[in-house]
C-alpha cells in the first residue's frame, strides 16, 4: 500500500493576528516583543504604580488608536463588562482602575488582534495542501479544530475540489495566539496524546503543544508526533533545547510501542543546531536525506541555503526504509523563484513554508 505522509506550516487557514502580515519585520517583533511583555505584566499577583504605567504606555502604543503611527489596533483587551474590568476610561484617557491591585482584581486577557486572509492566500494554501495530496498531512499553524474542519469541507471539497479528509484532530496549545498543530489523516485517528502540561524545572516545555497522534493503518499503529518550536524572534534558544530534548525521548517511548514513529513539524532551527541535536542522536532519519530527494536544502523563504531549512519530516528506521520518494512543494511561496501563478505577493501566498512530502510503501 502506499501512503503519502506530509508536514506544512500553513500560517493559518482563514485568520491571523494581523501584526503577522506586516511587511516591515522590525515592526512586527516589536509589536511581539511588546506584547509578551505586558501578558507577563498582567500576570502580576500585585500591580505596583510602574506595573499600571507601563500596562497604559503599551496598550496606548498598540491596544488604543490615539497614534498617526499605527493604522489599525494590533492588541486587544478582552475584559467582561461591570466590576471585574482592568480599565477605565477611553482612548488617550484610559487608566487601571483604582481597585485592580492584581491578577485576581479583574476578569479577562490580552489578545493579538486577528483579521480574515485574503481569499487567495486561502486558495493558494489549499492548492499546496491538493498538490501534496499527503494521506496524513500535519498542519502546523491553525486556529483550532473547527477550522480544520471548515477548511476540508468548505475550501479543499467544496471550492477547490479537492478530495476531502475523513478525519481531523486538533488539541488546542499554550500559545496565546491561537497557533495550533493539527492532523488531517484519510486513516483513523485512534488515540492522541497532548504535552501541553510537560514541564522541566516548573517551566513550560511546549511553546504550542507536541502531540502524539495514534493513527491505523490498515490495523497497525503508527504515531505522528507533531511540533512547531519556539520561533527564533526574541530568543527562544534555550526552550528550543528543552523541546528537542523532549521530543526525542517522547520518540524513544513511542519506538517501544511502534516501530512505525514519524516526528514532524516547523522546529525553527537548523539541523545540527542543538535543539535538533537531541533529534539527531537517535534513529530518527530526516526525509529530505533520502536517496530520491532532489532540490534545494531549504523549506522556509528563498530556500536555496542550509540556514533556510526549519521544516522536518523524520522517520524512525523501519518506516525510513519503505519510503520510496520524497518531494518538497514550494510554489506556494513567495519568494521562491517559480511560485504559483497564483501567488503574486507576500499577501496571497499560501505560507513562507514549504510543504514536505514522503511517499512510503507499507
Amino acid at each position: 500500500m502506499t501512503i503519502r505522509i506530509a508536514t506544512f506550516n500553513c500560517e493559518n487557514l482563514f485568520r491571523r493576528p494581523v501584526v503577522f502580515g506586516e511587511g516591515n519585520d522590525p515592526i512586527r517583533d516589536d509589536v511581539l516583543k511588546e506584547f509578551r511583555k505586558l501578558v507577563g505584566i498582567l500576570d502580576h499577583d500585585t500591580y505596583t504604580t510602574n506595573d499600571k504605567a507601563k500596562i497604559i504606555e503599551l496598550l496606548k502604543k498598540h491596544s488604543v488608536d490615539v497614534s498617526q503611527k499605527i493604522s489599525t489596533q494590533t492588541i486587544l483587551v478582552n475584559q467582561p463588562r461591570g466590576q471585574a474590568k482592568l480599565l477605565k476610561g477611553e482612548g488617550q484617557n484610559i487608566e487601571v482602575r483604582a481597585d485592580v491591585t492584581g491578577r485576581s482584581a479583574w476578569v479577562g486577557w490580552v489578545e493579538l488582534v486577528k483579521d480574515d486572509l485574503s481569499w487567495d492566500a486561502v486558495t493558494n494554501t489549499a492548492r499546496v495542501i491538493a498538490e501534496v495530496n499527503a494521506d496524513i498531512l500535519l498542519t502546523v499553524e491553525v486556529e483550532d479544530r473547527l477550522t480544520l474542519h471548515r477548511f476540508n469541507k468548505q475550501v479543499l471539497a467544496g471550492q477547490f475540489d479537492a478530495e476531502p479528509y475523513p478525519f481531523n484532530m486538533l488539541i488546542d496549545g499554550n500559545d496565546l495566539r491561537g497557533i495550533d498543530v493539527g492532523l488531517f489523516s484519510r486513516h483513523p485517528i485512534t488515540s492522541i496524546r497532548s504535552h501541553i502540561f510537560d514541564k522541566k524545572n516548573a517551566q513550560e516545555i511546549f511553546s504550542r503543544d507536541c502531540p502524539e497522534f495514534e493513527i491505523d493503518i490498515d490495523g497497525e499503529p503508527l504515531w505522528l508526533l507533531g511540533n512547531h518550536f519556539k520561533s527564533k524572534l526574541g530568543g527562544g534558544a534555550d526552550k528550543r533545547k528543552l523541546q528537542g530534548e523532549r521530543v526525542a525521548q517522547l520518540y524513544r517511548d513511542a519506538l517501544k510501542r511502534s516501530a512505525h514513529v514519524v516526528v514532524a513539524g516547523d522546529l525553527n532551527d537548523t539541523p545540527g543546531s542543538p535543539p535538533l541535536a537531541f533529534l539527531e542522536a537517535t534513529s530518527l532519519k530526516d526525509a529530505m536525506t533520502h536517496d530520491s530527494y532532489e532540490g534545494p536544502p531549504g523549506t522556509h523563504g528563498k530556500c536555496t541555503s542550509p540556514s533556510d531549512k526549519i521544516d522536518y519530516l523524520m522517520f524512525s528506521p523501519e518506516l525510513f526504509a519503505k519510503v520510496d520518494k520524497v518531494e518538497v512543494e514550494r510554489r506556494g511561496i513567495f519568494e521562491f523563484g517559480t511560485p504559483f501563478d497564483t501567488v503574486t505577493g507576500p499577501g496571497d501566498q499560501a505560507s513562507d513554508h514549504a510543504a514536505v512530502v514522503a511517499e512510503l510503501d507499507l
